[in-house]
């Protein structure tokens, strides 16, 4: 079996991607949630994790850390996790690394917080950018591939890698094109991602670090979290 380990559900976009493609395939796991700490938490999830950081995934001794590493891992043990398809495969694979490696403005102005709804104070125009790039890659993979997930019918690894980011245009309404919408509505209708959002509303933790950041960025205008 094996054991992922994540911190709060209500910031840790990395700690989502593999644990909602887990989800979402029937792969079966023990999560372990160790939250950020008011300490360092490098010393904290090194207790674990080699690199101090969430995610990372045990299977018996063997030890997988960085999200990309352990979706690539799961891919060699399990089938679905990128598309069957040769060309879908290496389309999602890029998809993936692009947004494993880039929108940066994207990850420091809008940090997943899937408990406020905030107003934004202004769109950079390295914020627009991303959000153009982001409009572009979706609308290319949903038409190329012809399904509701972004190489095809099915979820795969590249959906997961942009679960966060559904979470984040949710959070500060960001706008994209129609079918860029439906496709953030489709992922976050999924139970497994309606399940993170419920659990992470109810986790009785607060990270100053965490909000502080969004508090930079914009103004808090609604407040789900039930602890």
């Amino acid at each position: 079996m094996y054991t992922l380990y994540i911190a709060n559900k209500i910031y840790s976009s990395w700690s989502l991607r593999p644990w909602v493609l887990m989800q979402e395939l029937g792969i079966p796991f023990t999560e372990k949630l160790v939250p950020f700490g008011a300490g360092s938490n490098w010393s904290t999830f090194r207790t674990f994790s080699p690199n101090g950081r969430v995610p990372c995934l045990h299977d018996g001794e063997l030890v997988i850390w960085d999200s990309l590493a352990i979706v690539e891992y799961l891919a060699e043990q399990h089938q679905g996790v990128w598309p069957a398809d040769r060309a879908a495969r290496a389309w999602a694979r890029s998809a993936t690394a692009e947004m494993h490696s880039g929108f940066e403005a994207l990850r420091q102005q809008c940090s997943m917080h899937c408990g406020l709804r905030v107003q934004l104070r202004e769109i950079s125009p390295a914020l627009q950018k991303d959000l153009d790039r982001l409009d572009e890659l979706w609308n290319q993979g949903l038409t190329r591939f012809g399904g509701n997930f972004l190489a095809g019918a099915s979820f795969t690894a590249v959906d997961a890698f942009f679960a966060p980011v559904a979470f984040r245009v949710q959070t500060y309404d960001l706008a994209l094109s129609e079918p860029a919408l439906a496709y953030v509505h489709r992922l976050l209708s999924l139970p497994s991602l309606q399940n993170w959002q419920t659990t992470a509303r109810q986790e009785p933790w607060r990270d100053e670090i965490h909000e502080a950041e969004i508090l930079q960025m914009g103004v808090a205008i609604a407040d789900y979290r039930t602890n």
